[in-house]
Formats: structure tokens, sequence, C-alpha cells
């Protein structure tokens, strides 16, 4: 085969760059299917969408796919030549590689396995077993010569053989060539075929056609077709040019051989049909061979030198052997070194496109099942907001009827108080003096206990009533509430409730209200002028009239603050009314009177009439004892208070509104941060729903351009199949 012809074993290399960047694609998808996986597995708001067993198939899937593409990265064709010693293994590979590249020669020569592969580099070396030292080609004769080999080096040892690939064609396309020990020299032919024969896709017999088949030969094979389900075997006659020394004998001979070889190639390994059994025979002579390629180099004439008759035909058919060898053995290869390894490309994506599909799938409930979720959340915040509001109005009528009607209790109680005042000051018993500081001690004293007392019964007027009725509308308060709260809320509701007994404060303040209360304990004739004006006029405006009388009497310049015109002007009409309407009635009668009396009795009546008027102010006097004083001093006090506390009545009862109003507020409000803080709870769950959905989401779409890719890459394993595997050779 001249060097210029397009190689059938590009074949095979163009096949593993194809299936090779396949498999680069593949772990890169595996990659980033397993962050995938492992994202999903390890987050925390995507519990259970992926699970440990598949980031697990993920890890086994990746690994595999790195060991496939290691194994293909290292994969060649391999052809193994094997024969009895002597039988020119050796010079086959030589002439093959078209110089004498591995020792040959008469006898026993190759004592131990000798690989020939192909280095980018200009320089040949080898390595030995066990060794990445690179040794000169020069020392293959030391290492694997027969005749000076050491002696401890073992017949099952390996030296590998780099050789440049522009030297050689053959070479460039991932072709290894493996050489033998002769098969009848050693009986570890088991380990052998353990060692180097179960990566093989060729195997090349080389026989010696001056005799025929051997038993060890066909024993060693049958031990390989034992190993090997049908391996590719090729039969080469070698030798084949002493046939020419012979010509009469020569079609029987080449007849005798062919039959032999397919019966044993059909018959007895059975790894081959009767119709394509002669095409794995060939007759060659591989000395020829390359010595005529080696002239041919050397620029002299490839029939150059003792060449037997018939050398073209044999020359013919050593390259009818090496093209159909090359064709074979690239189909083969590509089918042995890649199949495999397709189907298992196969299974690796169908199992990513299987975890893959769980994981959009689970996704795809759980994304349902968020959706619902928030809706249900959603439904439910918006109930409680409504409800709330609605609560709040409620509740704001609620307070107010109940401050309304606690004004209106409060007002009530204490008018009754009031009306009950002056039993209340009468119970009052304490020292009495009429001196000033005694007597300031005295209304101060009295004024603590009315207060006290008063304080009392308004509270067992009103506060049990006002307790019950603030204690049911805050149970009603909170039995609206109840339904906003979630159930883990409700049980705890009660803790919010004020943990004290509410108190309601009747602050009356009597030492402010009455501090300007003075009372007057001096005597008081009750026919005094100051009397009669009481009882003419009534005791506020009598105050108010002998005020303004007492400032007319005096000096204008003493007046320092004028009375109200208007004032004036009604307590003026009112004495003269009342005046008017006392004259008017006795005037006639006392007319009448005084002139029978005067007439009758003269001054015997004045002089009576004034003693018995002098009688009456010298008891009043002699009666005007600390007793006297301190009940008019109550008196007062009571008309004073009186007064004062029906002033007071509306600030009271507001002041006690405002109590209730500030205790039901503060316990709405406590309730209405539960509902607040369920309504955050409600919007943070929403927010993680959201959240959630959006990862769930994202999830499916990886998942789903994950799967297309792996559909991708098993379309082009598909195609590589079909033009790789499936090919007619």
């Amino acid at each position: 085969m001249d060097e210029g012809d397009i190689s059938p074993l590009k074949h095979f290399v163009v096949a593993k760059m194809t299936i090779s960047s396949i498999f680069d694609q593949l772990q890169e998808f595996a990659r980033e299917a397993l962050e995938f996986v492992d994202d999903t597995w390890h987050s925390q708001d995507l519990e259970q969408v992926a699970v440990e067993d598949q980031y697990e198939q993920m890890q086994a899937c990746t690994k595999k796919l790195a060991i496939i593409s290691e194994v293909l990265a290292r994969r060649h064709m391999k052809v193994a030549f094997f024969g009895r010693t002597s039988n020119g293994k050796s010079t086959v590979i030589n002439a093959m590689l078209r110089e004498r590249v591995l020792p040959s020669g008469m006898g026993h020569t190759t004592n131990c396995f000798l690989s020939v592969e192909g280095t980018d580099g200009n320089t040949a070396y080898l390595t030995t077993e066990g060794s990445d030292e690179r040794q000169s080609i020069e020392t293959v004769n030391q290492l694997a010569h027969a005749l000076h080999m050491d002696v401890s080096r073992d017949s099952g040892c390996l030296v590998r053989m780099f050789w440049p690939k522009t030297k050689c064609a053959v070479l460039r396309d991932d072709l290894v060539l493996m050489d033998s020990p002769g098969i009848d020299v050693t009986s570890e032919l088991d380990s052998w075929i353990d060692k180097f024969c179960l990566d093989a896709d060729v195997f090349v017999l080389v026989a010696n056609a001056e005799s025929t088949l051997m038993n060890t030969e066909k024993h060693f094979f049958h031990q390989v077709s034992e190993r090997i389900s049908k391996p590719n075997i090729f039969i080469l006659n070698n030798r084949w040019d002493v046939s020419a020394s012979e010509p009469e004998y020569l079609e029987d001979v080449r007849r005798q051989h062919m039959d032999r070889s397919v019966s044993f190639l059909m018959n007895e390994l059975r790894v081959v049909d009767a119709r394509h059994a002669p095409s794995r025979i060939f007759f060659v002579s591989a000395k020829e061979v390359l010595n005529s390629r080696m002239h041919r180099a050397q620029g002299m004439p490839e029939t150059g030198g003792a060449l037997a008759e018939g050398f073209q035909e044999r020359l013919k058919e050593f390259q009818s052997f090496e093209r159909t060898f090359e064709e074979f053995i690239s189909q083969s290869a590509v089918k042995t070194k890649f199949e495999q390894h397709t189907i298992r490309g196969w299974q690796i994506t169908e199992s990513i496109k299987a975890i893959m599909d769980a994981i959009n799938i689970t996704s795809a409930e759980k994304k349902v099942f968020a959706l619902e979720e928030r809706e249900s959340l959603m439904d439910r915040l918006e109930f409680v907001r409504n409800q709330l509001n609605a609560l709040t109005e409620d509740v704001k009528d609620k307070i107010k009827a109940t401050i309304d009607e606690v004004a209106a209790k409060v007002t009530a109680a204490m008018l009754e108080e009031i009306k009950g005042l002056s039993a209340l000051v009468d119970e009052f018993c304490s020292d009495f003096s009429p001196t000033s500081n005694a007597l300031a001690l005295y209304k101060s004293k009295l004024q603590t206990y009315v207060e006290e007392r008063m304080g009392r019964n308004l509270a067992s007027r009103c506060s049990n009533s006002i307790i019950g009725h603030i204690l049911s509308s805050q149970r009603d308060i909170v039995d609206s509430i109840s339904p906003l709260l979630p159930l883990s809320a409700r049980s705890n509701l009660h803790l919010h409730l004020p943990s004290h007994r509410f108190d309601i404060s009747y602050d009356l303040n009597f030492t402010t209200l009455c501090a300007d209360f003075q009372g007057d304990t001096e005597f008081q004739f009750s026919l005094g002028w100051t009397a009669l004006v009481h009882r003419f006029l009534g005791p506020a405006n009598a105050k108010r009239a002998l005020v303004l009388l007492d400032k007319n009497i005096q000096a204008a310049g003493f007046a320092t603050t004028p009375m109200d015109p208007q004032t004036q002007e009604d307590i003026a009409i009112s004495m003269a009314t009342k005046l008017a309407s006392y004259t008017s009635r006795v005037s006639m009668g006392l007319v009448v009177i005084s002139g029978v009396v005067w007439h009758c009795l003269g001054w015997r009546l004045i002089v009576f009439s004034a003693s018995l008027y002098g009688l009456l102010y010298l008891y009043e006097r002699l009666t005007w004892t600390n007793s006297s004083r301190e009940r008019a001093l109550k008196e007062q006090f009571v008309d004073f208070a009186t007064q004062r506390l029906l002033a007071i009545i509306p600030i009271t009862s507001a002041h006690c509104s405002q109590q209730v109003q500030q205790e039901m507020v503060a316990t709405f409000s406590r309730l209405s941060q539960q509902v607040d803080k369920s309504e955050g709870e409600l919007e943070g769950d929403i927010r993680r729903l959201n959240s959630t959905i959006q990862r769930l989401e994202r999830v499916q779409r990886q998942s789903k351009t994950l799967r297309h890719r792996a559909t991708d890459l098993e379309k082009q394993l598909e195609v590589f199949t079909s033009q790789y595997l499936h090919a007619t050779p």
C-alpha cells in the first residue's frame, strides 16, 4: 500500500474523535447536572425535590463518564501476532512498518512481548514494563532478542516501542502492533491471553507455509476463543516464496493449506462462515516484501536482489492482506472499542433523563401545592384584614357605648351621694374647737373623711357593674378576634389580657375642691338683718346682696373691682320684688293693727316686744356652743360641697369614662397586635412561598433544559451508532 493512499484506518480515527467529542460533552453535561442536583438537594426551600439517592446516581454517572473518557483517550486498534518460533512474526511486522524495527532472524529471536505504536516525535524510543524511562531503540536487541536477552527477564513481560509516525503511515492512525514469543516455547499461554489478548481487535496467526497448522497453534487459538467471543483471526501462510522451487505442487499445496485453514476457522473455532473464511487466509513472503520495500526506500528497484519467481503475486497478496486487514480492523475496532461505551453512554443519559424527569415532576407537584397554599394564605390574609377593619369599627362603637353608660352610671351615683351628703357629714366625728388652727385641722379631716366615704360609696355603687361590663366586653372582643388568629395562638390568647383586676379611680380631690371653703362659726342672730336677707333672698343671693350693700356703704374709692352691672340689676330687682311682695301683704294689716295696738296698749307693747326680742337674742346667744358651731360649720360645708360636687359631676364621670376607655382600648390594642403579628406571619409565609414557587419554576426550567441536552446527546450517539457501528464493513 502506498503511503499516499487514504488509509481505511482513518475510519477508526474519525470515529474515535467523534465519540470522544460526544463523551466530552457528556462529561460537561453530567457535571452541570450534578451541580444542579446538588444545589436542589441542599436547598432549604426545596425539600425532597431532589434526594440523596439521585445525587449519588449523578455522582456515579459522572465517575463512569470520566473513566470512559479516559479509556477512550487510550483506545487504539490492536493487532496481536502469534505463531510458532521462527515463523516470521517479527518479519511480517517489519514488512508492514517498511523498516527492520523488530529483531528477527534464524532461530528463537523474540523472547518477550513487543508492542509497536506511533509517536508524534521524530525520535524512536522504548520503555519497559513498570517504568516510564525512555530508552534508546538500539537496546531492543538486548531487551527482546532471545540471543542477547537477560535470562532473568520474564517472557511474559512487555517492551513498548514508539516509532515516529512520520516514518510509517500505518502507525499514524492509532494502530498498535503486538509481537509475541513463539507459542511453542512457553507453557504460560493462559496468562498471555489474559494479559495481552483480551483487548486485541485482530489476531494474526503467522504460519509456516513449509509445514501445516500445528496442534500448538490450534490449542492457543482455542484458548483465545474460550475467552473472547468469536475473535477476529487472520492466517498468514508465510515463506510462500519456497513454493517457487516446486511449481508443480504449488496449487495443490495452496489448496491443502487453504482447506485446513478454512476448516480450522470455520469448523473448529467457529469464528467465521464458509463464505468469508477464504478472505481471512493469505499466502505471503514477509521477508521478500520487507527487502523490496527497504530497497525502494533507499531508491533502489524494489525487485532488486535475489527474488524468487512469482514475487509480484506474493507482493500483491501481502498488499491485499494489508488492505483487507486495515478495512476489517478499522470496522471491527470501532465496534469492539466503542460499542459498549456507546451503550453505556445511552444508559447514562437515560439515567440522567430519568433523574431530570423525576425532579421536574416533583417540582411541578410541589409548585401546585405551593400555589394552592399561597392562594389559601392570600385569602386568609384578605379575610383577616377585612374582619379586623370591621371589628375595629364595632369595638369603637362598643367602647363609645360603654363609656357613655359608665358616664351615666357615675353621674347618677354622684347625684345620689350628693343627696346623702348631709347625712354623711353628720356621721363625721372629731374634736372641734373654734380656734383657727383647730378649725383648719377639723376642716381637713372632714374633707378627707367625706372624700374617702364618697369614694367607697361610689365604688360600691358603680365599680362592680362597670368592671363586669368591661370584662364582658373584653370577652366579646376576644371571641371576635380569636377566629382571626392561627390555632397555635388561640390557646394563648388569654395571656394577652390584663393580668390585674381593673379598678376605677373616683378622684374627687376634696382638698383642692374645697380649698377655698372658710366656714363662719361666729354667732348669727336668727332675726338679724343678715338672717332676714338670707330668708328673703336665699343663701346665694343673700351673700351677693350683702356684699353689694357693704360695698355701696363704703366709699367709692375703696372699691377695687366693680360688680357686673347685670348682677347688680338682678340683685336689686330680686330684693325689690321680695320686699314689695312682703310690704304689699302686711302693710295694710300693720297699719290697722299698729293703730289699734298703739291705741290700746301703747308703749307697753313696745317694751314687751323689745323684751321678747332681747330674750330671744339672749337665748340664742347663750345656746351658741361648740356643738352649735360644729353643726353650723357642717351645714355650711354641705352647702358648699354640694355646689362644688354638682359642678364636677361631668368632670368625674368623664374621668371614669376615660379610664374605662383606656382599659378597653389597651386590651383591644394588645389583641390587635396579635392579629398584626398573625398578618406579618401570613405575609412572611406568602413571601416564602413566592420565593419557593420561583425557585421551583427555575428548577423546572433547568431540569427541562438538561433533559433536552440529554436528548440531543442521545441523538448524537444514535448518529454515531448508525454511521460507525451499524455501517457495513
